[in-house]
């Protein structure tokens, strides 16, 4: 018998709207998670410290646990201290390094997560995965994704303007990664999951052609539902690869190359894509990624993140040894050191021009 419909792995709940923060306890309830209000909540000490003061009234029941870093050691150590509490439920409370965090001690300790943001910065938001630092540097775990998403747009307007602005860089390189995921089916022979594919080119198409500000609730709604979209996106594939092509393994390798210098993970994923469409000989679209990334204040060059052209051209060499078996346009193309240093001089000079 032929399978007439598939399982879409989602969250259960998605409430994007002004105001959602302060019904957290009620949508818990009326969700079934937590009648009793005994929930863990992971926080930050930043963002997550103040808006502790806000709820703790309406969150009688809860355990606030403060989180340092977003390190594996803190996730474990994270997931050992709740494992005595006899929770309902779990809430991760932040910006994205909270998250994963929480994502990854929920899993540890078989609680369901619901996750809080408190800024738009990357897709993590609801994607199946943790990217925590460790000894060698930064890894990525697989944990379910959240069964919740609340994301408060009250709250969002008061985060840091550069922080919201990284996640229209992560959205917008969907774009990128489908075209590196449909590339490597044509070369290679991948398998490629059209739904995935849809959701996830859609996201970043959404967020690309919109012509708004971060100022107006219009884009950020866009963009917090994108960012969910991403996240399920990747639940469907089973992988990263919806989101994560060549843009994605330029960044890592700014991450490793230069841990200290590196920049928020959307902004530096925002110029990969701009140059890995530029690579694949994209002109109209290169042009309207560094359109929309130039209007919402996000780099498109190197410099502007504080990197020589040497450096970049040296990240982007390195760049396929961040996901080891990937297949993107760097793969395909197999450039030289030389050959990356005038492809990215010619970009500039378009980008400049």
């Amino acid at each position: 018998m032929p399978v007439l419909t598939r399982l879409v792995p989602s969250p259960v709940f998605v409430e994007i709207r002004p105001g959602a923060l302060d019904a957290l306890g009620g949508i818990l309830a009326d969700q079934r998670l937590s009648a009793s209000g005994r929930i863990a909540v992971a926080i930050s000490d930043g963002s997550g410290a103040v808006l502790r003061k806000r709820l703790e009234p309406a969150l009688p029941g809860a355990d606030w646990y403060e989180v340092t870093d977003g390190s594996i050691d803190s996730a474990v150590r994270l997931a050992d201290q709740m494992r005595a509490g006899h929770y309902d439920a779990m809430v991760g409370l932040g910006g994205g390094k909270i998250i994963d965090v929480a994502k990854y001690a929920a899993a540890r300790v078989g609680l369901p997560l619901v996750a809080v943001a408190t800024n738009l910065a990357h897709d993590g938001l609801c994607s199946p995965v943790s990217t925590l630092d460790n000894d060698a540097g930064r890894g990525s775990y697989g944990v379910p994704s959240p069964i919740g998403i609340i994301v408060d747009l009250d709250v969002i307007r008061e985060a840091p303007r550069r922080f919201v602005a990284a996640g229209i860089g992560d959205v917008i390189s969907n774009i990128s990664a489908c075209a590196d995921w449909e590339l490597s089916h044509a070369v290679t022979g991948e398998p490629i999951d059209g739904l995935a594919i849809a959701m996830a080119r859609s996201a970043g198409e959404n967020v690309l052609r919109h012509p708004g500000t971060l100022d107006e609730p219009g884009l950020l709604t866009t963009l917090a539902e994108a960012l969910v979209l991403s996240g399920i996106a990747m639940s469907i594939a089973g992988s990263t690869r919806p989101s994560s092509g060549a843009c994605h393994e330029i960044c890592h390798a700014l991450d490793v190359l230069y841990p200290k210098r590196s920049a928020q993970h959307g902004e530096q994923c925002g110029l990969g894509a701009a140059f890995a469409s530029h690579l694949r000989g994209e002109r109209e679209l290169t042009g309207l990624i560094v359109e929309r990334l130039t209007h919402h204040g996000l780099p498109v060059t190197a410099a502007q993140i504080g990197f020589t052209e040497a450096e970049f051209t040296k990240a982007v060499h390195y760049a396929p040894n961040t996901r080891p078996g990937r297949f993107t346009i760097l793969e395909h193309l197999d450039l030289s050191p030389s050959d990356i240093r005038d492809a990215y001089a010619d970009y500039v000079q378009a980008v400049n021009s």
